[in-house]
């Protein structure tokens, strides 16, 4: 069985939002799927970019956020999932005064140089 604390995995911190990366390809012989944990401050925005070879779902857990995908945006809660298709311009905005809470799965996952350009190993505590 694999599994990852959100202290144990790589993080990115981008717009006032820290993503923390669970599973990659590699780990625990995954091939197709990335997973993050995603928590981001009020007013927090991540930048609008674009997966060219990966389709993306989000899955917001806590808080509310205003979600752009392909030129169309849409306030998003608890409980709703967004899919992102490959190669659309996307992003996410905290609209709450609460964290914006969401996981995020990519298929087929990040390129390893992707992740390694972006995520660091948790600072030791």
């Amino acid at each position: 069985m694999y599994t990852r604390k959100l202290d144990e995995g790589p993080q990115h911190h981008r717009g006032g939002q820290i993503s923390h990366l669970l599973l990659t390809a590699g780990d625990a012989g995954s091939e197709n799927l990335s997973v993050t944990w995603v928590e981001g401050e009020p007013e927090s925005e991540q930048e609008r970019h674009a997966h060219a070879d990966s389709e993306q779902v989000y899955v917001i857990v806590q808080g509310k956020g205003l979600m752009h995908v392909a030129g169309e945006e849409e306030e998003v809660g608890p409980g709703t999932l967004v899919f992102v298709p490959k190669g659309a311009l996307h992003s996410i905005r905290n609209l709450d005064t609460e964290k914006l809470v969401y996981v995020s799965a990519t298929s087929p996952p990040f390129s390893a140089n992707l992740v390694e350009t972006l995520y660091e190993p948790p600072m030791s505590r």
